[in-house]
């Protein structure tokens, strides 16, 4: 048996609690050794095993950590990045990655030159509802692929607690680099890279300095349109993931249970963790040679961020390629901070 991959979490609010510790703790092949707890020591009264930091420096300093996850806020990324490569670490990096190509690309420079690797944090690539998108896409029923569109919608008028997010000018603020990173990524991971983007930003919210909503188009040459929308002033959401092809269509309203079940203390391990509710079944409508049309439902799979932390041990202790790759990213950054369009919206 191989030796436990020991971690190190730079933070452990909403993220490390939920999005971190759970797996780092269930997965046989990590064992979550310390966090950086800068005010409230919180991480011993569920995970008693584990040491509490003061600093960053102090648990970079821990020669027994190979692993560090950077789930610190979004402007931050990329020093600490560097920090921990710099220190001999791995890292795993939440969303965004960084705000911009040249930002990524130094850091996959900076980690072949120690010799160490960078894991993208692209958890929703697990998701229930979209595995069942990706299996609808890859069967292939729904023929060649003419529009496609994924929403991530919500109704937040208050402006959030969490200052990075909301302040004009600091890297990785606003909608686009919060929930972009999610969606988009689901999209390249299907249809690769685009060949021209066109982005649309706007500010509604009440007293808001950042964008709340975006639209961003990926063209591909022969297909399909691709549109990724998001904003925090939707009050009632349309389905989430619409796929029209020419031999018929799929709709499916986001669904994925994992991030409620972990915030009320579920096991990724407990057998009823990332089962959707059976009312939730996508709705798949095929046409055939005589025009004859047929709906199903089809339920999703099982979702399970596990995959991704099982892919971080794969490629750490048995060189398997990890799926989310340097390439994907520089994509998703030149459609969010480099798109070939864009316009500007506000209230």
């Amino acid at each position: 048996m191989t030796t436990p991959i020991q971690t190190g979490l730079l933070a452990y609010g909403m993220s490390g609690q939920i999005f971190q510790a759970p797996f780092l703790s269930a997965h046989p092949g990590f064992t979550l050794r310390a966090v950086v707890e800068r005010s409230q020591k919180r991480v011993q009264q569920r995970y008693p095993e584990v040491s509490s930091y003061d600093t960053v420096d102090a648990l970079l300093a821990d020669s027994d950590i190979e692993l560090v996850v950077v789930n610190t806020p979004n402007d931050t990324h990329v020093a600490l990045a560097r920090q921990a490569l710099q220190a001999g670490k791995h890292v795993l990096l939440e969303k965004p990655v960084a705000t911009n190509v040249a930002e990524a690309e130094s850091l996959w420079q900076l980690a072949r030159s120690v010799n160490r690797q960078i894991f993208a944090y692209q958890n929703r690539r697990w998701d229930s509802d979209f595995q069942l998108v990706r299996q609808v896409v890859e069967s292939g029923q729904l023929g060649p692929l003419v529009e496609v569109t994924f929403r991530f919608d919500r109704y937040k008028l208050p402006l959030h607690h969490k200052v990075f997010k909301e302040t004009p000018g600091l890297p990785g603020s606003g909608l686009l680099f919060d929930l972009g990173p999610h969606i988009i990524d689901q999209a390249l991971s299907l249809f690769g890279r685009p060949q021209h983007s066109r982005l649309t930003l706007g500010s509604f919210r009440p007293g808001s300095q950042v964008n709340d909503y975006f639209q961003l188009q990926l063209l591909y040459p022969k297909g399909p349109l691709v549109t990724l929308v998001s904003g925090l002033v939707i009050a009632q959401p349309l389905p989430s993931f619409v796929l029209h092809g020419t031999q018929g269509s799929f709709s499916k309203t986001r669904a994925d249970v994992q991030e409620a079940q972990l915030g009320e203390g579920m096991s990724p391990l407990d057998a009823a963790y990332g089962l959707e509710p059976t009312d939730q079944a996508g709705q798949l409508t095929l046409v055939a040679n005589d025009g004859q049309k047929t709906t199903a439902l089809l339920p999703a799979p099982k979702g399970d961020y596990m995959h991704l932390f099982e892919a971080v041990y794969q490629a750490l202790r048995h060189g398997v390629p990890y799926p989310i790759r340097e390439e994907h990213i520089i994509w998703q950054l030149q459609a969010l901070a480099e798109p070939g369009e864009q316009w500007q919206m506000s209230r």
